[in-house]
């Protein structure tokens, strides 16, 4: 909602930044997976034979593989206890395959521990998924009536977005840092060249979760400064 009554350029001014970072994660990220996703690694696995081997070497024999379309797209399901990767990672020999997959295992590393940021984050997004929709709603009738408690209300429910992103940064840096050392452990990292691209891949990712933490702040600051305008408008 990058306006309530008409266009307002102070939306840019607030969102400008941040979306100039989130601009530059999502290229840097692109230009990581498509360098890596071309140099095989050294022992020419697939993603899939990446993530049958950690998950085997880790213990997390009730973790099945799937298949999803898409690029980019793997992501493990706690709810089912799924691991899915997508056919440019699970049937490709490649780094940005061993930086990935092993990544994705490290958020079922978290499940099976009980890494208490993911359990943090998994039990709010009912709520966040909730006030994304109303505290715009709200924020728009206490604007639209002049009735600030309503409008902050509104402030408050939309803020859980910004939280769910700060939650987000602590869970994906800790499933790279297992990563990494899941992948050294098992011997699958075999030379400084794929430790280097496994480590370009994973940080490029990371980047885009701080982007979205700075996008959902900066929202988040211009609904307030919205707001606190009506106290303005009403003494005046």
């Amino acid at each position: 909602m990058p306006f309530l009554y008409h266009f307002d350029p102070m939306y840019f001014i607030f969102m400008l930044p941040a979306l100039l970072l989130v601009w530059l994660a999502k290229a840097r990220v692109d230009g990581a997976y498509r360098k890596w996703s071309n140099v095989p690694n050294n022992l020419h696995l697939r993603g899939a034979d990446v993530a049958q081997r950690l998950l085997r070497y880790a213990g997390l024999s009730d973790v099945r593989l799937e298949a999803v379309s898409g690029q980019m797209t793997d992501h493990y399901d706690p709810q089912s206890n799924v691991l899915r990767l997508s056919d440019g990672v699970g049937h490709r020999p490649s780094v940005a395959a061993l930086a990935i997959t092993a990544h994705e295992i490290g958020h079922a590393l978290q499940d099976r521990d009980g890494y208490a940021p993911l359990k943090l984050r998994s039990a709010i997004v009912p709520a966040v998924n909730i006030g994304s929709t109303l505290g715009w709603i709200l924020i728009l009738i206490g604007m639209l009536l002049q009735i600030a408690q309503v409008a902050w209300l509104g402030v408050i429910v939309f803020a859980g977005g910004a939280i769910f992103a700060l939650v987000t940064l602590p869970v994906e840096f800790n499933a790279s840092a297992r990563a990494m050392a899941l992948l050294v452990d098992a011997g699958l990292i075999t030379d400084d060249e794929e430790r280097r691209g496994v480590k370009s891949v994973l940080d490029a990712a990371a980047l885009t979760y701080v982007a979205g933490l700075g996008a959902a702040v900066a929202q988040l600051m211009y609904y307030v400064f919205l707001v606190a305008g009506i106290g303005g408008r009403r003494r005046n």
